[in-house]
C-alpha cells in the first residue's frame, strides 16, 4: 500500500484513513485499515483547541474521516472542531472517560464545516490572545486573586471560555458582567490547575522534548515526594518541580520499575552487626544491585559495599544472634575473561579506513626502487 505524507499527517492513500495527527493528544487509530469498524457506531470524537475533546452523535450519517472539520451542536449556537476518531475505538474512548450515552445527553454533529464557517472560526481564534490580555487587566483592576491562563472562543464567535487559576475560591460574578459588557459575548469561567495550564500553553521540558502534559497526557495523577525517595532523586525543589511549579509527572513513569527492583532489597533502617562495629545504610545502587554501608549514621566512614544477597545473608545471621567476622567488601573481578573489552569498531565487518595505506606505500617504494635501478643501469651503460 502507498503512504503519503501531507502537512505532517500520514494517511493511507487507498482507504483515505489518517492514522497519525500532529494535534495535541491525538488518538492513534490502529483500526484504520479495517473500514468495517467505522460502521460499528455513529458516535464521533471531536477535538477543539488544545486539550478539549467531546463526543457527538452523527445522526444524519455524514461520511466523516479523521481530520475533517465539523460544526457541532452547542446550546445555543455551534462550535467548530476536528474529527480525531471514528468507528469502534470511539466506544472504547467513551467508556474510558466514563461517558454513558444512556445517562448523558450526547449532542449532534450538524454538518461538515463550510468555508463561511471556517472564516468565522478563524476570526474568532484571532481575537483570543487580545481578549486574554484585556481579561487579565480587568481582573487585576478588580483585585481578584486569580490568573486568566487562556481564552477559547467557540466556532461561531458568540461565546468564550475563560480558563483561570486560583488558589482559593473567587467570587467572579461581577467579573462576568464586566466581561459581557466589554466583549459582547456569552462568558463561561472554567477553573484549571497548574498542570492543565502548562498543558494548554506548552513548552519544552528539561529532557529537551515537548512537555508530556502538552503532547499526550490527558489525565493527571498526583505525584508525591515518596516517588523521588524511592528513586533516590535529590529532594531539592529545583530538581523536583516542573515548569508548572508542581512535582514532575515523569517521576511516576519509572516508579513501578523501581518498586519491583527494590522488592528484595533490605530496609534502609536495618543495622548490620559485625564483631568489629555496627553498619548503617548509606547508599543504594539499584542498577548494580549494590548497597553501601557506613559505620556512622551521618558520615561516610569505613564504607563497605555489599551485594543485596550478602546484605540479606548478614541480616538473617543477625536475627539468629550471630555477628559476622568480615563484612566481605565486594571486589571487582579482574580475571581476563571478565575484562575482555568487545571490539565495537569493526562490529559490522567494516575494514579500516587506512587499509590501503600500506599497499600504496609499498607500491610507491617498489616504483622508486625500479626507477633508481633503471637509472643506474643507464649510467653504467
Amino acid at each position: 500500500m502507498d503512504f503519503t505524507l501531507n502537512d505532517g499527517k500520514c494517511k493511507l492513500n487507498k482507504s483515505g484513513c489518517k492514522n497519525f495527527s500532529n494535534k495535541k493528544m491525538a488518538t492513534v487509530d490502529w483500526l484504520c485499515d479495517l473500514p468495517e469498524t467505522k460502521q460499528d457506531t455513529d458516535f464521533v470524537e471531536v477535538q477543539f483547541k488544545n486539550t478539549r475533546k467531546g463526543y457527538y452523535l452523527n445522526s444524519t450519517k455524514i461520511p466523516l474521516e479523521k481530520g475533517d472539520m465539523v460544526a457541532v451542536e452547542v446550546n445555543p449556537g455551534h462550535d467548530i472542531g476536528e474529527v480525531t476518531l471514528v468507528g469502534r475505538l470511539v466506544l472504547a474512548q467513551m467508556k474510558k472517560n466514563g461517558i454513558d450515552p444512556e445517562t448523558i445527553e450526547i449532542k449532534r454533529i450538524y454538518r461538515k464545516a463550510r468555508p463561511a464557517d471556517m472564516e468565522r472560526y478563524e476570526e474568532a481564534k484571532a481575537k483570543e490572545h487580545s481578549t486574554m490580555i484585556t481579561a487579565r487587566q480587568i481582573a487585576e483592576r478588580m483585585n481578584l486573586n486569580m490568573k486568566i491562563g487562556d481564552v477559547e472562543y467557540l466556532g461561531d464567535g458568540t461565546k468564550a471560555i475563560f480558563y483561570y487559576i486560583a488558589d482559593e475560591r473567587v467570587d467572579f460574578r461581577q467579573l462576568i458582567k464586566v466581561f459581557v459588557e466589554t466583549f459582547g459575548i456569552r462568558v463561561e469561567m472554567k477553573q484549571i490547575g497548574a498542570r492543565q495550564e502548562a498543558g494548554r500553553i506548552g513548552s519544552i521540558g528539561p529532557c529537551g522534548r515537548e512537555l508530556c502534559c502538552a503532547s499526550w497526557m490527558n489525565n493527571f495523577v498526583s505525584v508525591s515526594t515518596s516517588a523521588a525517595r524511592c528513586q533516590d532523586v535529590s529532594l531539592t525543589p529545583q530538581r523536583l518541580a516542573g515548569q508548572c511549579t508542581k512535582l514532575k509527572c515523569c517521576m511516576n513513569f519509572e516508579l513501578p520499575v523501581y518498586r519491583d527492583a527494590l522488592k528484595d532489597f533490605p530496609s534502609k533502617d536495618i543495622v548490620l552487626q559485625s564483631k568489629e562495629s555496627d553498619y548503617f545504610h548509606f547508599k543504594t545502587d539499584v542498577f548494580k544491585r549494590k548497597i553501601t554501608y557506613s559505620t556512622s549514621k551521618h558520615l561516610a566512614a569505613n564504607l563497605v559495599v555489599l551485594s543485596v544477597e550478602r546484605a540479606n545473608e548478614i541480616i538473617e545471621l543477625n536475627k539468629k544472634g550471630e555477628k559476622v567476622d568480615v563484612m566481605e567488601v565486594e571486589e571487582k573481578n579482574t580475571s581476563k575473561e571478565e575484562t575482555v573489552v568487545p571490539d565495537y569498531q569493526n562490529v559490522v565487518g567494516q575494514d579500516s579506513l587506512t587499509r590501503f595505506d600500506k599497499s600504496k606505500r609499498k607500491k610507491k617504494r617498489n616504483k622508486n626502487r625500479n626507477k633508481n635501478k633503471s637509472n643506474n643501469d643507464k649510467a653504467t651503460n
